[in-house]
């Protein structure tokens, strides 16, 4: 949640605290919810909108269609090797690159620890080499990062929807600074709202509209992804090349979602 800072002359520890407690009232407020039945375990906050999904037979696999939608930036790098994930929610993606994309180094960031407590109901792995998970406010997080990487995925939604803190314009051209040359953001935003072509409006400036835009299937959620044009030019020149050099798993994640991908693709990029 974006917080105006103190007045000049203010004391620093009275800004600080007063962010503090804010967030602090805004994770109550935003506890999270389970709900399981027979084949899935849910996670809702406030609202009754399911924000992730896990299938019990199979938790590694991506149930909704707005997290297949968002590893759509592997058609455009196969193997990224380090990722951040702003917002943990269930871990779908998190567990999902930990499983199919061995090589990647993974940092998930939540801001929220009573979702972190839900870890293991949701299967997701320890703390290792290669993945940790940590508890802090994402925005923060992202104007010091420990390293640039290949793929930064936003998705941190409280019961009332995006959190106004990963969507600022400071925000994005933070995390413009902390990809690498060839690196990709990739953020799940509500689809058709003010609030959306706001979003939009910002990314274009930042990204120098080098950005496509796809709906997911269940239509409540926008996928921007942004990075660098040419990686978006290759993949439309040659499609089927960047299809095949993804592999099955992927290629069956990405079944549905891969057309709407070619056709944003095939759009081009907006303007103005």
């Amino acid at each position: 949640m974006q917080i105006n800072s103190e007045p000049s002359g203010a004391a620093p520890v009275r800004g600080l605290t007063r962010r503090a407690d804010t967030l602090a009232a805004i994770v109550k407020e935003d506890s999270p919810r389970t709900h399981a039945n027979s084949q899935t375990l849910s996670l809702s906050f406030s609202s009754s909108l399911i924000q992730s999904c896990m299938r019990l037979d199979a938790p590694d696999e991506l149930v909704l269609d707005y997290t297949r939608t968002m590893m759509g930036a592997l058609l455009f790098n196969a193997r990224p090797r380090h990722v951040l994930m702003i917002g943990l929610g269930g871990g779908s993606m998190l567990k999902y690159l930990h499983h199919h994309v061995p090589e990647a180094d993974l940092t998930a960031v939540e801001i929220n620890e009573e979702v972190i407590d839900l870890r293991d109901d949701f299967c997701l792995p320890p703390d290792s080499e290669r993945l940790r998970i940590v508890c802090a406010d994402g925005a923060e997080f992202i104007r010091r990062p420990p390293r640039a990487y290949d793929l930064i995925l936003v998705d941190g939604f409280t019961g009332e929807g995006i959190a106004e803190a990963l969507c600022t314009r400071s925000f994005y051209v933070h995390c413009r600074k902390a990809l690498s040359a060839e690196g990709l953001l990739v953020a799940n935003v509500q689809a058709d709202t003010d609030q959306t072509r706001e979003i939009g409006k910002r990314l274009f400036k930042v990204f120098q509209g080098s950005m496509i835009s796809v709906l997911s299937d269940e239509g409540g959620n926008d996928i921007v992804t942004a990075g660098p044009r040419h990686l978006f030019e290759q993949c439309v020149a040659d499609f089927e090349s960047h299809w095949q050099a993804i592999g099955e798993v992927h290629q069956a994640t990405l079944a549905v979602a891969s057309q709407r991908i070619q056709r944003a693709l095939m759009r081009g990029f907006p303007v103005g």
